[in-house]
């Protein structure tokens, strides 16, 4: 349910609702527009008559949403959100590049990629410690000598850290080393895990599962934010479909899709979404172009000798390459890449 407040309400009469909305033991969440304010209220609200509301002073209208969705979507918060991060503001007027190897491997790795990313002016790194593989036989990740890695690594250079987080149990431990803690696509519907990262208040990076949809993905974002956590950038990261030439199907639809339903930003990991490096440029420039607030990137000094996903990894001259395509196209949308 969405209350509506006229232009000349007072704050009292904001405040009154408020608290008219507490003693009836629901949520409520204040948004402050150019030209409206609004509550939205979270919980069963369907046992509440419009009636309770509509009285109250100041109130123009009240809404009802239909959405299983309220704290993600747009209804309740039309303005978009701006997540600031070590810094750096991600909102619709940048294109944010978080880019790294899939897997922390060793010191002179990150050391070089840092390197690199502060060379050309970027403001996140990011790389697993913690690697959940199809094949228990695969390079599992070095764990928490990885991400004392990682924090060293990007703080030589001023870099944020976005690293993955398994398990409930790991959200401390991670907590310590990471800016932005990333939700894998296996674990979009680990409420344990989603429930757990609303009680924190650093930046939660959640990307769709394979076989997820839009409204799963939102709804996902509502245990975040439900728990208090309104700091959620979305992440689509490519779907199981019939197709074999890439490793998942990017779905470059949902992000006007999401940008229409939510207001949250998205990025696109295009890695992922491809499966091959030689597809990572095109699906990059086409994220750009649907409006995507920025990239998720697998990079690696050698790809070739990657532990883990050196297919789908750029080379740092093949990365600096499509990091200029990027700048040209962001030039003539008035974007600006960080």
């Amino acid at each position: 349910m969405i209350l509506v407040f006229k232009k000349d309400a007072t704050e009292l009469q904001i405040q009154n609702a408020i608290a008219k909305i507490e003693s009836l033991n629901y949520q409520p969440h204040l948004s402050r527009g150019v030209l409206k304010t609004i509550i939205g209220v979270t919980g069963d609200d369907r046992s509440i008559s419009e009636d309770e509301f509509n009285q109250l002073p100041g109130v123009e209208k009240v809404i009802h949403v239909l959405k299983p969705y309220k704290l993600s979507s747009r209804e309740f918060h039309p303005q978009n959100t701006e997540i600031e991060v070590n810094n750096t503001i991600i909102d619709n007027n940048t294109f944010t590049i978080i880019a790294g190897p899939c897997s922390v491997e060793n010191e002179e790795q990150i050391e070089s990629v840092a390197a690199l990313l502060g060379k050309v002016g970027l403001k996140f790194i990011r790389g697993g410690a913690f690697k959940p593989r199809s094949s228990p036989y695969s390079f599992q990740g070095l764990g928490e000598e990885g991400l004392k890695i990682l924090k060293s690594g990007a703080g030589n250079y001023g870099l944020g850290v976005v690293t993955e987080v398994l398990s409930e149990y790991h959200v401390d431990m991670v907590g310590k080393y990471t800016d932005v803690f990333q939700v894998g696509a296996r674990n979009m519907q680990n409420y344990a895990l989603l429930k757990a990262l609303g009680e924190i208040q650093k930046p939660v990076l959640l990307k769709r599962s394979p076989m997820g949809t839009i409204e799963e993905l939102l709804l996902s974002a509502e245990y975040i934010m439900k728990g208090g956590n309104s700091r959620v950038l979305l992440c689509e990261r490519g779907i199981r479909t019939f197709e074999t030439a890439t490793r998942n199907t990017l779905d470059i639809g949902a992000v006007p899709v999401v940008k229409r339903l939510s207001h949250l930003p998205i990025f696109v990991d295009p890695s992922h979404s491809m499966g091959d490096w030689h597809y990572v440029g095109a699906a990059s420039l086409a994220a750009l172009a649907a409006g995507a607030n920025g990239l998720l990137l697998e990079i690696h000094p050698d790809p070739s000798s990657a532990k883990s996903d050196g297919k789908q990894s750029l080379n740092f001259t093949k990365f600096e390459l499509l990091l200029d395509k990027l700048k040209i196209v962001a030039d003539s949308l008035s974007i600006r890449v960080q």
